[in-house]
């Protein structure tokens, strides 16, 4: 994973110490903390997650590397831990993997070290990579703060009324990004972050486009930057689940889940 500090190369090397390295696929991968969302300095509240956990998000990388096709994925480019933000304003933890010819979005148990779902976008059917702030409709009691990164694959097709006002929906063609909460945000570096990833994953779907172009599909991926619209008006199961982080896996009391 390229390294997104410009700072000094002593510098670099205490910010990505060895014990974050990994060695699957070809090289060695450094897990910045000052740069990616996989190694990063706890704060007083986000110590509960179970993802930043010593040794706990590396063995998920591990478990979730295993599964890569790679005579369809090829070669891990990069692993991202994010959240998913669905079209009820729903906040879910997800592990990111971008590979040479697909984008791979994980959910993992970090209680039972289990992979439950794995979705493939391949490279190149993306379209359409969109980062602003998220808004909604004028008369929605929703709100969401911060910015995010929506992936699109099939511009031509719009979601059906039934999928919009189904919360259990998954036939979107897009899926929306944002920061996971275990990094304390400031805007600057959520700005380099996300910076990072919507570049890294233009650069791979160009590439993919070029090599296995879809026919009757235009090629080329369309960048902008413009408010991520979720179209919500009420959501109190939204609400009430992104306030206690049930999108999460967390230590709550004595209890983990």
């Amino acid at each position: 994973m390229r390294c997104l500090c410009k700072s000094d190369v002593r510098k670099r090397e205490r910010c990505c110490p060895p014990p974050f390295k990994t060695n699957t696929g070809p090289g060695t991968r450094k897990l910045c903390t000052c740069c990616s969302f996989l190694t990063v300095p706890f704060h007083t509240d986000t110590r509960a997650f179970l993802s930043p956990q010593p040794g706990t998000l590396n063995q998920a990388i591990k478990d979730v590397e295993a599964l890569v096709n790679e005579e369809v994925d090829g070669s891990v480019l990069s692993v991202w831990l994010m959240a998913e933000v669905d079209h009820w304003n729903n906040e879910k933890e997800r592990i990111v993997l971008i590979t040479e010819f697909s984008l791979l979005v994980f959910k993992y148990d970090f209680m039972m070290f289990n992979c439950d779902q794995m979705q493939r976008i391949p490279l190149n059917f993306v379209d359409r990579i969109s980062h602003g702030t998220f808004s909604f409709p004028k008369r929605s009691l929703l709100e969401r703060n911060g910015e995010g990164v929506r992936v699109f694959w099939d511009r031509l097709r719009e979601p059906s009324f039934t999928s919009r006002w189904n919360p259990f929906a998954t036939d979107f063609p897009f899926i929306t990004f944002t920061y996971h909460p275990v990094r304390k945000i400031n805007e600057k570096k959520a700005g380099i972050m996300f910076l990072g990833f919507r570049e890294q994953l233009k650069d791979a779907a160009q590439k993919v486009h070029t090599l296995k172009p879809v026919p009757g599909k235009a090629n080329g991926v369309l960048v902008l930057n413009q408010p991520i619209q979720i179209e919500a008006y009420v959501g109190f199961m939204s609400f009430l689940g992104n306030e206690n982080k049930l999108g999460y896996c967390m230590a709550r009391g004595n209890l983990g889940f």
